[in-house]
């Protein structure tokens, strides 16, 4: 599918290749689609803000599906411009075969190929167990709903701002940061909260993808599966609906994709 932008200043393609670690729940696939195509929907809006405020122009932009679950075959990296990789319930700290085979895909796609990618929460950790770091299960337990994170100075000069509020929906972390990559931001539930590698590696341990109702049925899902408490439950719903800059960091991933195509 692709997607044209118009008005630019100089004529680019460029093809996403959308790495999908899971499906979502139920409800959230009825009203919102899958992953695939929540993604598309982020991305489609980021490429748009950022012809608006930077002057961009002229840009098609393509995607393609590709499903990693269970799945040893990768995709033809010469085909592509970027990669990025979804969220997952899945551990991406397991030893399942699928998920070591990606794990070593994407660190061959990153230090070998050269080409940018990007991860979203277990996307994240996938990237960060790809380049050395360590990742597994954080002693603090979930963090949910909408949190606010302390930026670091990479992270300001990335985002433009101070602090940055972003869906969270995870208790798996990454412990350190890769050798040659800067942290983006904190939490106190989770010190590495994103990692960035100019034009090589840009990731988010929260989701820019959800929205208010996305996280609200994951929150229904997760109590009534007796996962969430009643107190963690209600903190998460109390939170829900509040500001987050998940749009912000959207556009963010279309410049990292931009810069890593064009210079």
């Amino acid at each position: 599918m692709e997607v044209p932008i118009s008005n630019m200043t100089s004529s680019i393609r460029i093809h996403v290749a959308i790495l999908v670690c899971d499906t979502p729940i139920q409800p959230v696939l009825r009203k919102y689609g899958d992953y695939y195509t929540i993604f598309q929907v982020l991305l489609r809006q980021a490429f748009k803000d950022l012809e608006i405020s930077e002057n961009f122009n002229d840009i098609t932009v393509e995607f393609s599906e590709h499903q990693m679950v269970d799945n040893n075959r990768f995709l033809d990296l010469e085909k592509v411009d970027a990669v990025l990789l979804t969220g997952s319930k899945h551990d991406a700290w397991a030893e399942d075969q699928w998920i070591c085979d990606l794990t070593s895909n994407i660190r061959e796609t990153v230090l070998t190929h050269k080409k940018p990618v990007v991860g979203i929460c277990f996307g994240h950790q996938i990237l960060a167990r790809a380049l050395g770091a360590r990742v597994g299960r954080s002693e603090t337990g979930w963090e949910i709903s909408v949190e606010k994170l302390t930026l670091t100075e990479a992270g300001k000069k990335l985002f433009g701002k101070d602090t940055l509020s972003i869906q969270q929906m995870h208790r798996d972390i990454v412990f350190d940061t890769p050798v040659d990559c800067a942290n983006l931001a904190t939490s106190p539930k989770c010190e590495v909260q994103g990692l960035y590698l100019p034009r090589q590696v840009l990731s988010v341990q929260g989701h820019p993808e959800y929205n208010e109702g996305i996280m609200s049925c994951l929150l229904e899902a997760r109590h009534n599966n007796g996962i969430f408490g009643d107190e963690l439950y209600k903190d998460g719903l109390s939170r829900v609906g509040e500001c987050h800059d998940g749009r912000l960091i959207a556009k963010a991933i279309a410049r990292f994709i931009v810069d890593a195509k064009t210079k």
